[in-house]
């Protein structure tokens, strides 16, 4: 029994006195629904592991707006504190990033960082003065500019400068972020943050915490997963191959009927599309004009437009791609040498592949049953009104409408079974 309590005891205290667990975040890229679901599953870890606080290590160039607030929200509603720390050095929180950063209960960068240029795309100049002006334009920049104000003064950070950042997509590096009160420390490294970080007291729905950082141990999260896949079919690349493979599956079954193969991977393909395009903001002239430089190179096959179908599918193709997905919008774009060797592949596949399958299929029969259509029978002998026929090498009971003499050679009209449909031929 007194080892049974003297085991307890030490396992309380090994358990007791050993380091506080600390979750480790990382975002590095354009933030969406993929970054969304990582972060709030990483709350919820951190909690059931009773981490002291979440280290959220951020590299972003920017995102959709809906995730932002999705995450933004997330880190409201977390039950433990929130750092949010812009690092390594040569990371950046843009756009969407800066809004994250407003949000954390800490805020951090590291030297040769910087934050800011928080306008929506459509609101840059060059949209016009027009589209500026505009009711529907005034109303999202208000909107965005009141939500960073606000989580300004939540977080009593420079509300003034947020607001800036939305309106003149203004930009500061780490030492004049932290001159001008938009962040609570800059650090050199991760162990410098915590040094920094101990005996902070921050606030947590009325009350607040202080952070305990001398013996702590970085636990890192790995997204499950569901939402690494989410990241990889939310990517503006991949989701451009998967329509790709979509349309090449799908035409090539209905090209080939009952090949099976090439036709469910183009569902697959297609589905998953689909349900990248419905997560990501596209442009439908985009996707129009993919769709008619498709049409277009699979004109050229059966139209004989001398190359300009071909050549005016790949070039809306190409465009199409461009137009497909906003940069400024994700945060990401889809790479120019994927979107030429994509073209390039797509012009070839329909001028060169299916042209070819396309004469093989015009091509006379050269196996099976069906080779006999047409070739020469000899009568060898009549029997019950049918005649006994030499053809192809081989002896076969033949019928025919016209009376025929043995010694007479006929044509096989066709094939019935193993019977032989005969017709005289013209001497």
């Amino acid at each position: 029994m007194r080892k049974l309590l003297f085991i307890w005891a030490l396992c309380q205290t090994i358990v007791l006195g050993g380091p506080v667990p600390v979750t480790l975040l990382q975002i590095d890229g354009a933030i969406g629904p993929a970054g969304s679901s990582y972060l709030a599953s990483g709350i919820g870890d951190a909690k059931q592991n009773g981490s002291a606080f979440i280290l959220l290590e951020l590299d972003t160039p920017g995102g959709l707006v809906s995730a932002t607030r999705e995450m933004v929200k997330t880190i409201l509603g977390s039950p433990v504190p929130v750092v949010v720390y812009v690092a390594p050095k040569g990371a950046h929180a843009a756009s969407a990033g800066t809004f994250l950063v407003y949000a954390a209960h800490v805020a951090a960068m590291a030297p040769g960082t910087n934050l800011g240029a928080a306008t929506p795309i459509s609101l840059m100049p060059g949209a016009g003065e027009s589209n500026a002006s505009s009711a529907p334009v005034r109303k999202a920049l208000n909107d965005t500019k009141a939500y960073i104000k606000s989580l300004a003064e939540l977080r009593d950070r420079n509300a003034t400068w947020g607001v800036r950042a939305v309106e003149a997509a203004e930009s500061l590096s780490a030492r004049d972020a932290l001159r001008l009160h938009v962040i609570d420390m800059a650090a050199e490294n991760r162990e410098d943050l915590l040094r920094q970080l101990d005996g902070r007291t921050v606030g947590m729905d009325g009350s607040s915490v202080t952070l305990r950082t001398s013996d702590v141990r970085i636990v890192p999260f790995e997204a499950d997963w569901k939402t690494r896949f989410l990241a990889v079919i939310t990517n503006p690349n991949i989701a451009l191959i998967l329509l790709m493979l979509a349309l090449y599956g799908i035409f090539f079954e209905l090209l080939n009927p009952g090949g099976i193969f090439p036709g469910v991977v183009g569902v697959i393909a297609g589905v998953l599309a689909l349900y990248a395009l419905n997560l990501l903001p596209f442009n439908y002239a985009g996707l129009l004009l993919i769709l008619l430089g498709v049409a277009f190179m699979i004109a050229e096959l059966f139209v004989s437009g001398f190359g300009i179908l071909g050549l005016g599918g790949a070039a809306a193709f190409a465009f199409g791609a461009l137009l497909l997905f906003d940069a400024g919008t994700l945060g990401t774009d889809i790479s120019l040498p994927l979107i030429l060797a994509l073209t390039i592949v797509s012009l070839l596949f329909f001028l060169l592949v299916v042209r070819l399958l396309l004469q093989s299929r015009a091509r006379r029969v050269v196996s099976g049953v069906e080779e006999m259509i047409g070739m020469d029978a000899e009568v060898l002998e009549e029997t019950g009104g049918g005649y006994w026929v030499r053809c192809h090498g081989e002896r076969w009971y033949a019928e025919a409408a016209a009376p025929l003499s043995v010694g007479q050679h006929a044509r096989v009209a066709s094939v019935s079974g193993l019977t032989l449909h005969l017709s005289p031929q013209k001497e």
